[in-house]
């Protein structure tokens, strides 16, 4: 299972695989045909609250990682991306611009972990 990260702000390349927007909110300024995501599943990024709490503080890092984590527990949309990696090469894309402190990080340690 090849689980990749791109920001959305970075062109696609064919070693991509299926792209997947992992954020609750579009990219800001950019189009659907830049983004080229095969799908999105905002339901699968943290909620409004924990994403305003977080406000990319990279100081509340490891608070963020156990609240999201507790929030993915039950949440369908996880076994929905779980599905998609399955078939092969997948790429979590998001627009945070600190490429180490965002919920694809997360959600790519939550999947490599659980199988």
């Amino acid at each position: 299972m090849g689980i990749k990260l791109k920001r959305a702000y970075e062109p696609p390349a064919g070693s991509d695989g299926q792209r997947i927007l992992v954020d609750r909110l579009w990219p800001r300024g950019l189009s659907k045909e830049k983004a080229a995501v095969d799908e999105w599943i905002k339901e699968v990024a943290p909620s409004n609250e924990l994403r305003r709490w977080f406000a990319h503080d990279p100081r509340k890092w490891p608070e963020f990682q156990k609240r999201y984590l507790a929030e993915l527990q039950d949440n369908p949309a996880l076994a929905e991306l779980r599905k998609l990696v399955r078939k092969g090469t997948t790429t979590l894309v998001y627009s945070a611009r600190d490429e180490e402190h965002n919920q694809a990080v997360v959600l790519k340690q939550a999947l490599e972990h659980k199988g």
